[in-house]
């Protein structure tokens, strides 16, 4: 009797030890890694010449192999302007996306800045650089390009989609010297991926080996548009979380800094988890930060990538004129 309550005393020993092995490693998944405070600087053109320094300086960190179209751009009225926009494109996209918008925001007296994101914009579409995309390279983007931004106008204006979504909102949450921040569908979390385990996918995607897939398998490098890359990184798409992540973090405990910001969602997006998104906002909310939020709705079908018109069934014609509407909110 003695030796089966020992061996049931055991089992029971064992079963609980395995219990707390799982709930610890369950709980390790779920909480996202190397989601703390990534550091701001600021470091401001004082005028427009310094502006445009910066702006050559920033070329001249881009790699060998650009397509030339895809070079950091500046449309420049030729002195510091009342307002400066800075277009910030999506992942394995590159400055095309943003030029029409770019001209018509030009045509309205912005001065302009539309820069490849880190590992973009390579004339050879098959490329695996951007795969070594991390949330560290968007954040120092980010900070380049508002730095430039004060030398082009008197107020800075930063527009996103995207990852560039995410890299906008870091930036509203870290430079006070953005007066307004206008965040499109950001990549903070994916359709496919629950909400409650974004974070648990993020950490394995980081955790194995990467791996290049298409974002169409039927068209495959045919995939429209065709300046674009056709592959994407999981370690980039799980780099990109993580910024996601840090802006959540961040906003726990501090407000957003940027003077004003408008979230925009998509209701039709099928590729972007807008609750994610949504816990974000809400966490401004708190703060009381000034924003809004627009929806498209989900009757327009449009895609993920709303800015481009060489995307396919595009809607411009409704998108843009949108979007210059919240620029004046």
């Amino acid at each position: 009797m003695a030796q089966n309550q020992k061996r049931s005393t055991q089992k029971w020993l064992i079963c609980l030890l395995l219990s707390g092995l799982m709930l610890t490693i369950a709980l390790i998944l779920l909480t996202p890694w190397q989601s703390g405070h990534i550091p701001s600087h600021s470091h401001p053109a004082q005028n427009y010449s310094e502006a445009l320094q910066l702006v050559e300086l920033l070329r001249a960190d881009e790699p060998q192999g650009m397509n030339p179209l895809n070079r950091a751009q500046l449309m420049t009225h030729g002195n510091k302007t009342d307002h400066a926009i800075i277009l910030v494109h999506g992942y394995t996209s590159d400055p095309q996306q943003f030029q029409e918008l770019g001209k018509r925001l030009y045509a309205l007296g912005y001065n302009v800045l539309i820069a490849p994101l880190p590992h973009h914009g390579l004339a050879d579409r098959m490329t695996n650089a951007h795969a070594s995309l991390t949330a560290e390279e968007l954040a120092e983007y980010a900070n380049r390009t508002v730095d430039i931004g004060q030398g082009l106008g008197d107020k800075v204006v930063m527009m996103g989609i995207s990852a560039g979504g995410v890299t906008t909102a870091w930036a509203a949450q870290n430079r006070s010297d953005i007066d307004l921040a206008i965040i499109i569908s950001p990549a903070v979390g994916f359709k496919q991926v629950p909400t409650p385990l974004t974070a648990a996918a993020m950490n394995l995607y980081t955790f194995l080996p990467d791996a290049l897939e298409w974002w169409d398998p039927v068209l495959k490098e045919k995939v429209l548009p065709e300046h674009a890359y056709p592959l994407y990184s999981r370690h980039a798409l799980a780099q990109i979380l993580r910024l996601g992540f840090v802006v959540q973090t961040e906003a726990v405990i501090a407000p957003p800094a940027a003077k004003k910001m408008v979230i925009v969602f998509n209701a039709n997006d099928l590729m972007i988890n807008n609750e994610m998104t949504m816990k974000i906002v809400n966490l401004w909310k708190v703060h009381h930060a000034s924003l809004t939020t627009f929806e498209f709705p989900a009757s327009l079908k449009l895609g993920h990538d709303i800015i481009d018109p060489a995307q396919p069934n595009q809607r411009v014609d409704i998108v843009y004129p949108q979007l210059l509407e919240l620029l004046n909110r």
